[in-house]
């Protein structure tokens, strides 16, 4: 089971679902999700376990596949979109290669925050900039659920903010909120969406969830972008 073949999986239910396909996301991983663990068992990674007297665990490998390829997945979805507004995001991992081009170079400097004599990339999944000046739009924080790093995220967003170069860079959340954070409106918040709604500029759903400014459902993300561009 690679990132390609969620893509496939994807792409077949798009033909079905159409603009709502956002909704399927989580489905996708939970079918795959099987077929991945009996792929590791039967893995020469999982022999060497065994071998060495260890019982490999299927279940916490699957975890960090899918934690990874959500991102990935994302990345796929929003590219060309963003493309076709002179936009371009990469994954944020991608800044860490000890050989930049001068175009990643650009972007990397541009998203810096100093520590005193240091300075320090933030730990965010993708980064949106712009193709002609490799300004930095936004980043983005892509995972499952919202306990996963969502106080990270909100911290990250405000070291952003809190310098005169980078305090113009938006932060942003995307989510398939599998534990539903975001079902219930601000009535009876969680903790959780409380965060999101007061530290972040924007949190997509791949479900269905009670909006709000700030938060509101996944394909609303491209036409904030494009208002956001227009106004710049």
């Amino acid at each position: 089971m690679k990132l390609n073949d969620l893509i496939r999986i994807y792409e077949d239910k798009k033909k079905s679902y159409g603009d709502e396909v956002y909704l399927h996301v989580s489905e996708i991983f939970e079918e795959a999700r099987e077929k991945y663990k009996q792929e590791y068992l039967s893995s020469p990674k999982a022999s060497k376990l065994r071998a060495a007297g260890k019982t490999p665990d299927a279940e916490q490998s699957w975890k960090a596949f899918k934690g990874k390829n959500f991102e990935k997945m994302i990345w796929h979805i929003i590219g060309d979109e963003l493309e076709s507004v002179d936009l371009r995001i990469i994954l944020g991992a991608s800044l860490k290669k000890k050989r930049l081009s001068a175009e990643l170079s650009k972007v990397y400097r541009n998203l810096l925050i100093r520590y005193g004599e240091w300075a320090l990339l933030p730990d965010v999944d993708l980064v949106i900039y712009e193709s002609t000046t490799c300004n930095i739009i936004g980043v983005i924080s892509c995972k499952i659920t919202l306990r996963e790093r969502i106080a990270q995220t909100a911290y990250w967003k405000l070291k952003l903010a809190n310098d005169p170069l980078t305090m113009h860079v938006k932060g942003y959340f995307i989510t398939a909120d599998e534990d539903g954070d975001l079902v219930k409106g601000m009535t009876n918040p969680t903790r959780n969406r409380i965060i999101v709604e007061h530290e972040l500029d924007g949190t997509y759903a791949l479900r269905h969830i009670a909006e709000s400014e700030k938060v509101k459902a996944f394909p609303k993300l491209i036409n904030d972008l494009r208002e956001m561009v227009r106004k710049r």
